[in-house]
């Protein structure tokens, strides 16, 4: 067994773990103790593992181990003394009585950087290809089934903007109707061309901060949408050989449109919103603006449908750390494909806008110095800067947490606003999430963990489909 002393060849002896799949495995030593490890047949036991007290919980120790599956032995290293744990499963082993515990293969679709720190004991659950695919079969019949007609609202309004109208005005409405997004209408051509967004306000405010330290109200009043969206095509390379800009096609629905050919526009496009137009005339004049349709209805839909029923679909009551849904924290040592972007409250503005556009995400959690979630920043909130003129203040030299502050009527200090964002858990299963995320407003879920919530990971709309859809 591990000692003082390192043996080489007893290292040459040491578990190999590459080309594996690494599941993390969290151990938990409940008696106390002031120095306190753990070593097993996961790393040769030819290292101790310090395990870190947890807070509030004197007696209690945690370590999370990259383990590989299989049967393994483990003991702990408590002050100077090799002790086992009474409470798990343990037997009589090489070196003495020692804890067991087994793991499963991870699923080949599962990303390891997804997966967190399971606790001991816990396997991963798991469906058959066979069930997979019929589930989404099932869903992708049933969305193909039902049409735009039962996403609209028995009442309601629908703001839309004419493309004259200028930024700041338009700025403006947005925060005082608190919506983050509004088709756009041109009188000339009498139809629907686009819509403006929180997105687009982002940029605005970068670009026009190019000018100076600060912005100035008669900046933002010269500039009309159209001439935005104009000089936008032009930055961005999107004009014809006369240097013209390329019209873009208004991305929308019709009321007849099946939901699963909009689900995939959703995702094909990467928007949050698309306008529902409907036109009895053939050559689509004189339309009418119905509906602004998002992911969050169409999800509810499925799940009025199929929770009675989800007991005949294992995959919605999957956890989610067990399919590969989301983007996660990156465990320490790995790399990423997606990036994860975090926010201090004394992060400046600024820095929050360039990271939603070069992260291309729609938010960001707003974490203290243990990663514990506090709130969240999204594109949306920009629509707040409105509030007493802050756009025309240096973003550089605002803070996120006095920006979040302008959407409050009072100065309280900085605390969560469970209200502004939604969590779950990693062991919630996929109809739970599901169930959240269909209702109104909702467009992620930040994963925290259990009782500390510290950000492990987050859920969007867009993922969910991603799933559902294959």
């Amino acid at each position: 067994m591990f000692g003082s002393d390192r043996n080489p060849a007893r290292d040459a002896g040491r578990v190999s773990t590459a080309g594996m799949v690494l599941l993390p495995i969290q151990f938990t030593w409940p008696h106390g103790g002031d120095d306190v490890s753990i070593c097993g047949s996961f790393n040769g036991w030819t290292e101790l593992v310090r395990m870190s007290q947890v807070e509030g919980c004197p007696n209690v120790f945690k370590a999370v181990c990259a383990v590989p599956h299989g049967s393994h032995e483990y003991k702990f290293f408590i002050d100077g003394e090799w002790r086992h744990d009474e409470q798990q499963p343990h037997r009589n082993g090489e070196y003495g009585i020692v804890n067991t515990f087994d793991t499963l293969p991870v699923p080949a679709e599962v990303s390891q950087h997804q997966i967190p720190a399971v606790i001991l004991n816990q396997t991963i659950p798991r469906i058959s290809e066979e069930d997979l695919r019929a589930s989404r079969y099932q869903i992708s019949a049933f969305l193909a089934a039902h049409t735009v007609y039962e996403l609209l609202p028995e009442s309601g309004k629908v703001v839309a903007l004419a493309v004259d109208l200028p930024v700041k005005q338009a700025f403006h409405i947005l925060a005082e109707q608190g919506i983050p997004v509004a088709p756009l209408w041109d009188f000339y051509k009498g139809k629907f061309v686009g819509v403006i967004s929180a997105s687009d306000f982002i940029l605005i405010l970068r670009q026009l901060g190019n000018h100076g330290s600060t912005l100035t109200e008669e900046e933002l009043q010269t500039h009309t949408i159209s001439a935005w969206k104009e000089g936008k095509a032009h930055r961005n390379g999107q004009v014809d050989g006369h240097g013209r800009p390329i019209p873009r096609h208004l991305i929308f629905a019709g009321p007849g449109d099946n939901l699963k050919d909009v689900a995939l526009k959703f995702l094909q496009n990467g928007v949050a919103t698309i306008p529902v137009i409907h036109s009895s005339l053939e050559d689509g004049s004189f339309p009418q603006l119905l509906h602004l349709a998002s992911l969050s209805g169409i999800l509810k839909c499925v799940c009025r449908y199929f929770k009675h029923c989800s007991g005949s679909f294992p995959m919605l009551q999957l956890p989610i750390y067990a399919i590969p849904l989301g983007t996660w924290v990156p465990r320490i040592g790995e790399s990423s494909s997606r990036s994860f972007a975090m926010l201090r409250p004394t992060s400046s503005l600024s820095s929050a806008l360039n990271m939603l556009v070069q992260a291309r995400v729609s938010s960001i959690p707003i974490v203290d110095d243990n990663d514990s979630l506090l709130d969240i920043y999204s594109r949306s909130d920009i629509t707040a800067l409105a509030k007493g003129r802050a756009y025309t203040h240096n973003l550089n030299e605002m803070t996120v947490y006095q920006a979040l502050q302008l959407g409050q009527d009072s100065n309280s200090p900085y605390e969560p606003r469970t209200q502004r964002f939604q969590m779950c858990l990693h062991t919630d299963t996929l109809l739970k999430v599901m169930e959240q995320l269909a209702n109104p407003g909702v467009r992620r879920l930040v994963i925290v963990e259990a009782g500390s919530n510290r950000v492990e990971g987050i859920i969007s709309l867009s993922d969910v489909f991603r799933f559902l859809l294959g």
